[in-house]
């Protein structure tokens, strides 16, 4: 059985016990919470490694990255 079956028979019997709206936002923070720190710890590692700096922090928050509108494509 692979990890990844596992875990989601881990996240099924989790769900077993989610009986209340209260147990449901616990059990989304919590993997909200989970992925966020992931996301952190790659954040701070290519900090680190001088991947990222403030430079590109700023770079990215003037980026537009919106798909861009193609009126062509859905006209009827």
């Amino acid at each position: 059985m692979s990890y990844m079956q596992m875990a989601q028979l881990d996240v099924l019997n989790l769900l077993k016990g989610i009986n209340t709206e209260g147990d449901y936002m616990d059990f989304r923070n919590m993997l909200a919470r989970y992925f966020a720190d992931k996301a952190q710890k790659q954040i701070d590692t290519l900090w680190e490694n001088g991947t990222i700096d403030e430079k590109t922090v700023e770079a990215w928050g003037n980026e537009r990255m919106r798909t861009p509108y193609r009126y062509a494509i859905h006209r009827p």
